[in-house]
């Protein structure tokens, strides 16, 4: 935003330059002191001499601001809605974890979030970063981008000091190129640590941390004042993963003893406490305890595969100043319990007539002892699908397909938490899964289950896991995959990340498997039907994945049935776009729009990703998300097969109803399997279980 020019005002005094009040502006203002003045006013309820106080400037000039604010639109009932929003969040991430800052970008997918946040961290830096500084930086994607988009050259006698030993050049981003693109920013001398960031043995270690020349750099990097640092997640994608940094141990360990995030090649669980295992004695890194007890911790992450890490990190102490995205930081206070963030939201943006009558607090089910009804629930559908399924040795949790596993025939294993109905259980038959393990709601089914599917389904050719890209699923599957192969079963594993709503492009490994399972699951199973081998069923599974698209939109949320409560708010006249199918927050919240607006909404963004041309084939599945009817679904497939019309693409199949729910969330999923010969003799592949059929 533009501020004016300084003005007198009619008494005679000089009013403060808006470009000189930005220079104290906190974070989460960004640079305009409208905002804050406003936000002090009209939200903290302060007077206007405490906000002179405040800002450091006239109540004069407060005045002006407030009146200005309003001609120019800032102030009009209510706050614009994407800045409350960003606000709101850094207010309550601010004062729930103490932070001395925190700034939250407004979810946007316009453009990659590593390079949003990279803009929003080094706006971060041009603030907090003064002459003098000592800063520490980590190495990372996200802390390069940020290097990247900073300049600072008018500051003096600055030092960056690299906080980890170096790496090999394999990627981009390594701890060498972070330290040197940030000094050169800053126009300030860079100190390497000139030895690798993980060696072969604590006795090595050992012998290069006590060389003087070492010594004298950890002696710079403890005398820093200021440090940068991202924060890496468990999952498949992340650069704990993706760098190959960490190739050379198995990470099983950590994961076991609950690893949940990384932070400069430390390991910490969802408390923030260390996680020891083989790489701590091998580790050249600034300690976390060196880092704790840096004055400013300044942490830039953001993606909402990273919520548990960068929660465990903020639980941990480690982060005083936090820069990160809406959407991820509305999940970290979901995480937290902090659920009155959106309550706010929707009383700041709306007015709303009280209700006639006191509020419903809980929501009718026809259940019976909360604690049985998982187990309840599975005892019915093996009754009302006994010719599909039956229990593997007498367990509930463990169903095998009465007619699929058959010698030499690879077998097929799905599995997810309870809560999705018909998923994951209604795939299992002829023609798709061989047999599926299932967890308690919306938690992932732990190994045992999963052995026991896996020896069950086993024909002697192998087994294929295909399930969801969540973090549980991917531990427990991991874990039941090595127990098989002990017992010599080899096993194959393929991820589901079709929800192109929960990461960006660039991030495709670490997106989220929702209703596009249904579409994966059936071309893996036609596969390993067909009697193909192990490899091949692997890669047209793949293959399917890859070409598989999803987004869902969210009306109401769903109500858990140990509660009865529903486990997220969303207004009466709002919908939230990109919603997971365990209540995860989607890309953004907007006013609710019409049917064919949503479609349409949902429909350019697979296309922008699907590259589709005139004359290709598309597979659609419209997917209710529990409590949507029928009646609803096919007023989206209407719209679906118009914009498919329209493009010249052709719907070769189609399935609308309830194929992958969120127990009774109102809301609805679009998926685009994008079709060739392959996929479509595959997709076309007779099967028969509780759910799909195809003759």
């Amino acid at each position: 935003m533009t501020a004016k020019s300084p003005l007198m005002r009619k008494t005679g005094g000089a009013r403060s330059s808006p470009v000189e009040v930005a220079e104290t502006i906190p974070l989460r203002y960004g640079d305009d002191p409208y905002v804050w003045a406003c936000w002090l006013y009209y939200e903290d309820g302060m007077t206007q001499g405490d906000i002179a106080q405040t800002m450091g400037i006239s109540r004069a000039t407060v005045n002006a601001y407030l009146a200005d604010a309003r001609e120019r639109g800032i102030v009009n009932i209510s706050i614009d809605p994407a800045r409350l929003s960003s606000l709101t969040i850094a207010q309550q991430l601010k004062q729930h974890f103490g932070l001395q800052d925190c700034l939250v970008i407004p979810s946007d997918d316009s453009r990659p979030l590593i390079d949003r946040l990279g803009n929003a961290g080094a706006q971060a830096l041009q603030k907090l970063l003064k002459s003098g500084d000592t800063v520490g930086i980590t190495w990372g994607r996200t802390t390069l981008a940020v290097a990247e988009n900073l300049a600072l050259p008018d500051l003096q006698d600055v030092t960056i000091v690299q906080a980890t030993g170096g790496t090999t050049t394999d990627f981009a981003y390594t701890p060498e190129l972070c330290a040197a693109r940030l000094a050169a920013a800053v126009n300030g001398r860079c100190v390497n640590i000139t030895a690798p960031a993980l060696v072969s043995s604590p006795h090595v270690r050992d012998i290069l941390m006590a060389e003087p020349i070492v010594i004298d750099q950890f002696a710079a990097l403890g005398r820093t004042n200021k440090i940068i640092f991202g924060i890496a997640s468990m999952r498949p994608n992340s650069t704990v993963h993706t760098s190959g940094f960490f190739e050379s141990v198995s990470l099983q360990q950590y994961l076991s003893h609950n690893a949940t995030g990384v932070i400069a090649g430390r390991f910490i669980d969802e408390h923030g406490a260390p996680v020891a295992g083989p790489l701590e004695n091998r580790t050249i890194a600034i300690e976390l305890d060196m880092l704790r007890n840096v004055p400013m911790r300044i942490a830039v992450a953001g993606g909402f595969d990273k919520v548990p890490a960068i929660l465990a990190a903020l639980r941990g102490g480690y982060v005083s100043v936090l820069v990160t995205d809406a959407a991820t930081g509305r999940g970290i206070l979901k995480a937290e319990g902090v659920s009155e963030v959106d309550q706010k939201l929707l009383a700041r943006t709306r007015l709303e007539p009280p209700p006639a009558h006191a509020p419903r607090t809980h929501v009718k089910k026809f259940i019976n002892d909360p604690a049985d009804v998982v187990d309840e629930m599975l005892e019915g559908a093996i009754s009302a699908h006994r010719q599909y399924i039956r229990p593997v040795e007498g367990s509930k949790r463990a169903l095998i397909a009465r007619d699929g596993p058959r010698p030499g025939k690879v077998g097929l294993v799905v599995g997810g938490g309870t809560g999705h109905e018909p998923c994951f259980l209604g795939y299992v038959g002829k023609g798709i899964a061989d047999a599926v393990a299932i967890g308690n709601i919306f938690s992932s089914p732990p190994p045992d289950p999963i052995v026991r599917c896996t020896e069950a389904a086993s024909g002697g050719s192998g087994v294929l896991y295909v399930y969801g890209n969540y973090a549980g699923d991917v531990m427990n599957f991991e874990m039941a995959a090595e127990i098989a192969k002990e017992r010599g079963i080899e096993v194959r594993s393929v991820l589901t990340t079709d929800d192109i709503a929960s990461s960006p492009l660039e991030d495709r490994e670490g997106r989220r498997g929702v209703a596009g399972n249904v579409f994966v699951f059936k071309i893996a199973g036609a596969a390993c039907d067909k009697m193909w081998s192990l490899e091949e069923c692997e890669r047209v599974t793949r293959k399917a994945n890859a070409r598989t698209f999803t987004i869902g939109v969210a009306l109401e949320p769903c109500s858990l049935p140990q509660t009865r409560r529903q486990n997220f708010e969303i207004g009466a006249e709002e919908m939230e776009i990109g919603m997971g199918i365990h209540g995860e927050p989607g890309v953004m919240r907007e006013r609710l729009l019409s049917a064919d607006a949503v479609t349409d909404a949902v429909i350019d963004r697979i296309f922008a990703e699907m590259q589709a041309k005139a004359g290709d084939r598309v597979a659609v599945l419209v997917n209710s998300l529990g409590s949507t009817p029928l009646m609803e679904l096919y007023i989206l497939h209407r719209r679906v097969a118009q914009r498919l019309t329209a493009r010249g693409i052709t719907m070769h199949a189609s399935w609308t109803g309830h194929y992958c729910t969120s127990i009774d969330m109102t809301g609805a999923s679009i998926t685009i399997l994008h079709l060739d010969p392959e996929l479509t003799e595959l997709l076309e592949h007779p099967c028969d279980t509780a759910v799909m059929r195809i003759n």
